[in-house]
């Protein structure tokens, strides 16, 4: 069972966390870099932000949404 955990940890110290090790030694060269990841989730939830805000404003122009307290049967 041991050698079990061990193959695991391997898997991930040696192979999928070693582009992860590359980008923390860069950060001292090179700081905006080393937070590429970081920088492309924040695009991603930017985006994902104004399209959700679009979608609403699209909905409560139109009039569809259900504002009335009891929409909701927990509400009640």
């Amino acid at each position: 069972m041991k050698a079990f955990f061990e193959g695991i940890q391997s898997l991930f110290v040696d192979f999928l966390f070693k582009p992860l090790d590359g980008l923390r030694s860069l950060e001292l060269s090179y700081w905006f870099a080393a937070n590429t990841i970081n920088w492309i989730f924040m695009i991603i939830c930017a985006v994902a932000m104004v399209y959700w805000i679009k979608q609403l404003r699209i909905f409560d122009e139109a009039g569809t949404e259900n504002q009335d307290t009891t929409a909701h049967s927990f509400l009640k």
